[in-house]
Order: structure tokens, then sequence, then C-alpha cells
């Protein structure tokens, strides 16, 4: 039986196609297993948590491989010396009872990112949004997301989901001085949903809508009704949590 990995990834959303394999397009995955298979001297397919879309990054991402081959003590000095400058292997584990990165995961975490103040090191990495906002009443509406079950309202459009139904842990705004900051966390998330809740919550910090208009949207589940998702940009995948010891980091 080969020996399956977990590696932890941190990439720049902006310098690919998002995470799946496509034609004529370059992405996360197949940069991943190009690098890895020149470093391993083997054919590697790779699994990963989950398909962020072009522009969204990560800081916490993972994604799982077997090789017949054990990995040597410079393995992650190796592979970022392959890999371009966008992406990077931070962490590895070994998998014991070999799970499944996408379908063993209990939940993952989102950060989006919003800069009030213009600054040159933030293009691409948050949404410049230079107005006043009410924070207190779209804290309120974010935790009404906790009530609920069916996101169908915030999913892309067309999409081959077979249910809508996620189980949202966890949300919070938090802001230091010019940046907001949104969490999220949920055992899954639909096609394009944190960007569209964001974009709905905005609408609630800038008065156009009000708390309850923010709940009638959620019950609606009817993506008409809710607002334009932001800019993928500000966007960041930032944990996927496994059963607790499950993996076991190793140094290499």
């Amino acid at each position: 039986m080969k020996n399956r990995y977990f590696i932890e990834i941190a990439y720049d959303g902006m310098k690919f196609n998002g995470w799946q394999i496509q034609k004529n397009a370059t992405s996360v995955q197949e940069t991943l297993e190009k690098a890895l298979s020149i470093v391993l001297r083997e054919p590697i397919s790779i699994v990963g948590a989950g398909r962020t879309d072009t522009g969204v990054h990560a800081t916490g991402q993972f994604a799982h491989f077997d090789t017949e081959n054990p990995l040597n003590q410079n393995f992650i000095h190796q592979i970022n010396g392959v890999l371009p400058y966008s992406i990077a292997i931070m962490n590895v584990y070994n998998s014991p009872n070999r799970l499944h990165a996408r379908f063993d995961a209990l939940s993952r975490r989102y950060l989006y990112r919003i800069t009030k103040k213009k600054n040159p090191f933030e293009k691409e990495r948050a949404l410049f949004l230079p107005i006043s906002l009410d924070l207190e009443k779209m804290k309120i509406a974010a935790t009404e997301l906790l009530k609920y079950e069916n996101f169908a309202s915030f999913c892309k459009a067309h999409g081959d989901n077979k249910t809508y139904l996620c189980d949202i842990q966890f949300v919070e705004w938090k802001e230091s001085k010019y940046i907001l900051e949104f969490h999220i966390q949920a055992n899954r998330f639909l096609r394009g949903m944190v960007r569209a809740i964001v974009g709905t919550l905005l609408e609630v910090g800038k008065g156009k809508l009000n708390v309850q208009d923010f709940i009638e949207i959620i019950q609606s589940e009817n993506r008409k009704n809710a607002k334009m998702n932001v800019v993928p940009y500000g966007l960041y995948l930032t944990h996927v949590i496994y059963p607790e010891n499950s993996l076991i980091k190793i140094n290499v």
C-alpha cells in the first residue's frame, strides 16, 4: 500500500485560474502535481480539501497524495524550490488512517478582508471600500446565519449542488484600524457562498438593507434576492479542520 501524505498549502490566487485542473489555464492543482511528480520522480495526483475560485487566496489549504516513496528530510525545501513563488507548501503530515482531504474534513474556515484606506500593499489582497459602514448592524445580521441550514440564496446560479444545506458553525466581523475582516466557518460551502454573503452584508452596512431584509433573503432560498458577489481577491481559505490527532506533522 502506498504512503498517504497531507500537505498544507498557501498560494496567491491571483496567479492561478482557481484550484481545479482545467484546459488552457494554470491551476493550483496542476502546478502542485507537476512539482510533486518532479521531486518524487513518479506521477502524482492530489486531492484538495476545497476548490477555490480564480483570484481566491489560501493560507491553509490542504490536499493529500499517495506515493510509493518515503519523503526525504529535505522534501519541503526541494518542493518549494520547484514551485513558483506564488505557491508554497508550509507543512507535511502523515495520515495513518488514510484520511481523504475533502470528505474527511470536518469544517473549513474562510476570511474576507476589506480595506477602507488606499494601500498599494493591499492591492489584490483586500476589497478597497472607502465608505462608512454600520458595523454593528452587519454583526447582528451575520449572526442570523447561524439559525439556518439552507443557503440557496447565496449559491452561484446554475451550480451542480445536490443540496444547499450547510452547517455554519462560526461567524465574526473584526475591525482593526483600516481593515475589516469577516470570518466564517462551516462544514461545507456552496460555490460563491462567502462572497455573496459578504456582498449582501455590506448592503446592510450601507443602510440599503436592514437586518430583517437580510433574514428574508436567507429565508427566500433564491439567489436573485441576494446581492452581488464581492471581488474574489479579498477571500482567503485559512483553515481546514480534521478529526483530532488524525494527522501527524512530520519534519521533512
